[in-house]
């Protein structure tokens, strides 16, 4: 049998054709061949291709040690991620258009339609979940470059030139920002002039809460933390991906410094040497800001070169979830971890691992050059996302005890016109719905568990008389069920059998309320734990609209 000179190595009855190593090698180039890298590089080959060609995965796997397995297991995991079993190196543009639960009520399928019509065969079309920009409903991503918000006209524009550079919001750089106090706190720390205990102190008298969701108290983390192993690391999530929620694209867009000063005042009072920032694809604009000013902030050695590390996540809601998201930077699917150990004791790459939250770090750095008592005095105040039928979405900070009807008619402007408040989310998909004689209680840490409800990550979602109850719980259901990681038996089967009794014209409520309970106590991770909320609160307080 004559030799095929293409062919030049075998993976696993994969064959590794010379022409897919020699693009992998210029890819890559001389890049690290680390296993925890697997994701970064998926993600240069999916950008240059708008897919994951069958072959250069083979070549990718060659070139990395890796079986050809764990490549493919990794790349099908995530929904950035399309693998296709062809011989061409190119695929369609993918345009998606957000589903998320602000999305859907202000016209995501008319958009979705609109696009549809004028569809051509450079591009694909699909629904994606929660892009993070809910208050810009309805809203559409154009391949990984852009993100526009229901403007056809400039969808089609960029459709047409898909290499367009990502366009940067203004935001604070590092001159302005050094220009107003700027690492005054955190070079004072460097200099000795504060100590690490006055910072924790401070911390301590603020009772400043993590913002992620679960509302930890930050001088607690970090005092375990001080009893932990060296090396350690910190983690910075800013995956927000639970519907309705923006606060941190808002942070990171606008006042990155903030951000990236109280990460560096964290490192050094937990005497870390590595920051790993892990951010959600979704946001590209913020990814270009992160990267340009990391290196001034390098350049100007407020820390060492290269230590500050930037990854990307790939469409996956379960990354989110602290442990889910160790997994991830570690080049491996998003699948949560068994509890304990915790990653204080045992987080990334083994290591003991601080994970805060961007809006958390935010307000490090604000309570630290303000003073714990400024931080009381001002209610304990945190960063909303309001979205859905208001008048003027967007991010409202307030103090920590607002109610929703404060934020719509306060802060937001009041409802749409000609629509009437009837219910809302007080703290995203996962935090339960409650109708709107109910929108006085106070959107704070330990207010609305009672009410089967919780704030989170304070993502407040707003509905009208014009909106089906039953159509929000579906679309929240859906969205649990799309976004798990199938890992464990009560989320993976539990979300889908919700939906299905939700949709019956007579509900099983003795088998719903079994199955919301196998959920609640025997899901691994928060997701599958919280998935039920929506339809449980729904059928406590708003039973007679889900007919």
């Amino acid at each position: 049998m004559k030799k095929d000179k293409n062919k030049i190595g075998q993976l696993k009855g994969r064959v590794v054709r010379r022409e897919d190593k020699i693009i992998i090698a210029k890819i890559l180039s001389d890049r690290p061949k680390e296993p925890e890298l697997l994701i970064e590089y998926l993600h240069l080959i999916q950008d240059r291709y708008n897919c994951l060609p069958a072959g250069l995965l083979v070549a990718l796997a060659d070139f990395m040690g890796l079986s050809l397995a764990a490549v493919y297991e990794v790349a099908s995991f995530y929904h950035h991620f399309d693998i296709v079993e062809k011989e061409a190196h190119t695929n369609s543009l993918t345009i998606r258009v957000c589903n998320g639960i602000a999305c859907e009520i202000l016209g995501s399928k008319k958009l979705y339609d609109n696009l549809r019509e004028g569809a051509k065969d450079n591009y694909n079309l699909v629904y994606a979940p929660c892009v993070g920009a809910c208050d810009r409903a309805p809203v559409s991503v154009v391949g990984k470059s852009q993100v526009f918000y229901g403007d056809i006209a400039r969808i089609k524009k960029l459709r047409d030139n898909p290499d367009k550079v990502v366009s940067l919001p203004p935001y604070q750089d590092l001159n302005s920002y050094s220009s107003q106090k700027g690492y005054i706190i955190f070079n004072q720390l460097r200099d000795q002039k504060i100590s690490k205990l006055d910072v924790t102190e401070i911390l301590k008298l603020s009772d400043l809460r993590g913002m992620g969701g679960a509302g930890f108290p930050v001088f607690k983390k970090w005092e375990f933390m001080r009893n932990q192993s060296k090396p350690r690391v910190l983690v910075v999530n800013a995956d927000e991906g639970e519907p309705g929620t923006f606060k941190d694209r808002y942070c990171l867009e606008n006042y990155p410094h903030i951000v990236l000063e109280g990460s560096l005042i964290s490192a050094w009072v937990n005497e870390v040497d590595e920051i790993y920032i892990y951010l959600r694809d979704e946001y590209p604009q913020v990814r270009q800001i992160l990267e340009n000013e990391i290196k001034e902030i390098e350049s100007a050695g407020l820390f060492a070169r290269g230590h500050i590390k930037l990854r990307r996540g790939a469409g996956a809601y379960i990354c989110g979830e602290e442990t889910a998201l160790l997994e991830s930077i570690e080049g491996k699917r998003g699948l949560p971890r068994n509890r304990p150990p915790y990653p204080a004791e045992n987080g990334l790459f083994g290591m003991p691992t601080l994970v805060h939250n961007v809006e958390t770090l935010y307000w490090i750095t604000k309570i630290l050059l303000n003073g714990a008592d400024w931080y009381k005095q001002n209610g304990s105040p945190r960063i909303y996302s309001v979205s859905g039928r208001v008048a003027s979405p967007g991010v409202v900070i307030a103090p920590s005890g607002v109610s929703a009807r404060e934020l719509i008619y306060d802060y937001c402007g009041g409802m749409s016109e000609g629509e009437e408040f009837k219910a809302y989310l007080p703290g995203g998909a996962s935090g339960g719905i409650l109708p709107s004689h109910m929108s006085d209680i106070p959107l704070e840490f330990g207010s609305l568990e009672e009410y089967g409800c919780f704030v989170g990550s304070g993502g407040v979602v707003v509905f009208s008389d014009q909106d089906n109850i039953k159509q929000i719980v579906l679309n929240l259901l859906r969205f649990f069920a799309e976004e798990s990681c199938g890992q464990c038996t009560p989320c993976r089967l539990g979300c889908d059998k919700l939906i299905n009794l939700t949709q019956q014209e007579t509900r099983d409520e003795v088998l719903i309320e079994d199955i919301i309970s196998v959920m609640r106590d025997a899901s691994i991770c928060g997701l599958g734990q919280a998935a039920p909320n929506p339809l449980s609160t729904a059928l406590r307080y708003m039973k007679s609209d889900l007919i």
